[in-house]
């Protein structure tokens, strides 16, 4: 056993002082100056040193994220490419039905980064108290109501569909090129509803430019405007509890070792102050320790992957 150990420990060095040896890359499956890409630059200011590499991020777009992580999947496993994705991974194991990788199967998870919840508002003058109100409307008019999504698979398109389930009724669904157009047609009044990310809608929350119902996260967010809006779970509506959260992983075959150095740089960088205020900024904050590691988002994975497939089929959503 003890030769057999040396032997993995001989052939896993040549990997990591190759990853030292060369530019780091993070593949971004979303466009720059969104909320994956700044998480992703800010892993890479701060992991570099620790990976004693230079790291860089590039934004490979479209199909949902689907490209750059079929990307990372076919990728040399010599620790020179991670991929930063969210929830879209794991909804794209249903909502995808020939993917050129399997989710759970074709990467190295390295671990969890952060977690953002989602929020449920509508358009400014919406003739709705409280959810519960806003349940009933929905039950009752039905389709003649409007949700928006920036895309099928995207983590607003997935709250909206759990809404909608919560409800026990279908609206109509309408697809954006990104928040910031559904934002836009909400705060006009020309959308019903939105269930996106408190990241986004933080702002807007604060400004009175939306209407909040509440936040899909299992305690309040801080802060003035945005400490009053409940929790879904207080109002007895836990299944809509929901969260974006982000995970960096390698290609399956990457080597052990190499896998837990990335964890543990990916640790070190999420106790930066510079990272935790950011995050705040952000509406979020860096996971506990032990959930940035590869046995926890190997589990987490698995269970998002399984919590997201009867949602999807339910509604029908396929994107092929």
């Amino acid at each position: 056993m003890r030769r057999r150990a040396l032997l993995a420990t001989s052939l896993a060095l040549p990997s990591l002082a190759h990853a030292q040896s060369r530019t780091i890359t993070i593949m971004c499956p979303f466009a720059a100056g969104g909320p994956t890409d700044l998480i992703s630059r800010l892993m890479a200011e701060y992991m570099g040193p620790h990976l004693e590499a230079q790291v860089v991020v590039e934004n490979v777009t479209g199909a949902g994220g689907t490209i750059a992580a079929a990307r990372v999947a076919q990728a040399r496993p010599d620790g020179t490419t991670v991929l930063m994705h969210h929830i879209g991974l794991a909804s794209a194991a249903t909502l995808y039905r020939r993917l050129p990788f399997n989710v759970e199967e074709s990467f190295a998870p390295i671990g969890l980064v952060t977690e953002v919840p989602q929020m449920v508002v509508a358009r400014p003058e919406f003739p709705a108290a409280n959810l519960t109100e806003l349940l009933a409307k929905m039950r009752a008019e039905g389709d003649k109501l409007t949700i928006g999504h920036s895309g099928q698979g995207s983590s607003d398109h997935l709250a909206g569909m759990l809404l909608q389930k919560e409800a026990g009724t279908t609206l109509t669904a309408v697809g954006f090129r990104g928040s910031a157009p559904a934002t836009t047609e909400l705060m006009a009044g020309r959308l019903d509803l939105y269930a996106g990310q408190a990241t986004i809608l933080a702002p807007l929350v604060r400004e009175n430019r939306v209407r909040p119902f509440a936040v899909a996260s299992e305690t309040r967010l801080p802060g003035p405007g945005l400490d009053q809006v409940p929790t879904a779970q207080e109002l007895g509506h836990g299944d809509l509890t929901m969260s974006v959260w982000h995970a960096l992983y390698a290609p399956r075959a990457t080597d052990e070792a190499v896998v837990n150095r990335f964890s543990s740089a990916l640790q070190k960088a999420l106790t930066a102050p510079r990272v935790i205020q950011r995050f705040a900024e952000l509406v979020t904050a860096p996971v506990a320790p032990e959930r940035a590691t590869p046995a926890y988002h190997r589990r987490f994975l698995a269970a998002e992957v399984a919590r997201w497939r009867p949602v999807i089929q339910a509604s029908g959503a396929y994107a092929d």
